[in-house]
């Protein structure tokens, strides 16, 4: 399934018994679960997005009504949205639009991409009353710099059902959580973690950017709470100005020492009794 498969969301057979679905359900939702998260606060969107997407996997195929329509029709009919008019002279209404979310990686949002989909997709019933599902590969242009939340239409590209006009097919960019980079408009923000020696006397970073590059950033100033280190046009590029980026900004987290001994705090208080503030 384009906007992915419940079955294998919830790592369970396609025949999974409700007893099964519930099993599977509550372990994944307990590993992903937001409040779980106590460790690394940098993954908290990483959580929130898998925790949702189990809910939203086990909401569907625990109701034997919405499993059936998703068994048969895919993923689509569950997020659709209709608005239906009858066009003129005819009897022929308009099926809507129908939704699908499309998760790219930052890497991809960032270089731009291609991506082939197959979808499948439910035709007006043949000349002998039956539903046809019928398959095709969707060609989908990733540009450079587009947001989450961008939408790519397919007009009439969607499922039909008796009645009614191929709904519209619409894919919505949604944006997987990474490791490294945190997007803020045009914007990237990275978390660098520095022990307080590299706080005071400065220190060289170096960066992996989402093309490959390998970034030397050679840091002077002192590191003070609320600190933020901007790299001018190493943000992520502007799609409606080509040529264009935001900016990299860097926030530190400055590591402390847990101990210190006798001698090391004598000598650390010698060392910054002449600096001045």
């Amino acid at each position: 399934m384009v906007a992915g498969d419940y079955y294998r969301i919830l790592k369970v057979k396609h025949d999974a018994t409700d007893e099964e679905l519930k099993k599977a359900y509550k372990k994944l939702a307990m590993k992903w679960h937001p409040d779980k998260n106590l460790e690394d606060p940098l993954r908290k969107e990483e959580f929130e997005a898998k925790f949702k997407q189990v809910s939203e996997a086990y909401d569907v195929l625990s109701d034997p009504k919405k499993r059936q329509i998703y068994d048969l029709y895919g993923h689509y009919p569950l997020n659709s949205q209709r608005f239906t008019k009858e066009y003129g002279g005819g009897n022929m209404k308009d099926a809507g639009v129908v939704e699908s979310s499309l998760l790219c990686t930052l890497e991809e949002l960032y270089n731009g991409c291609k991506k082939k989909l197959k979808v499948s997709r439910i035709v007006a019933p043949d000349e002998f009353g039956e539903l046809k599902s019928v398959e095709e590969i969707l060609k989908i242009d990733i540009k450079p710099g587009w947001k989450k939340g961008t939408k790519i239409t397919f007009p009439g590209k969607g499922n039909q059902e008796p009645g009614f006009a191929p709904a519209d097919l619409i894919f919505v960019l949604d944006e997987s959580p990474h490791a490294i980079f945190k997007r803020d408009g045009n914007d990237l923000v990275a978390i660098q973690k520095i022990l307080l020696v590299d706080a005071l006397i400065g220190k060289t970073l170096n960066l992996a950017t989402l093309d490959g590059r390998d970034l030397t950033i050679q840091m002077a100033d002192i590191v003070k709470p609320g600190y933020e280190l901007v790299i001018l046009n190493e943000g992520m590029p502007i799609s409606k100005e080509p040529g264009k980026k935001g900016n990299l900004r860097i926030m530190f987290d400055v590591i402390f020492p847990s101990r210190l001994t006798t001698q090391q705090k004598c000598d650390l208080r010698r060392i910054l009794s002449d600096v001045y503030y």
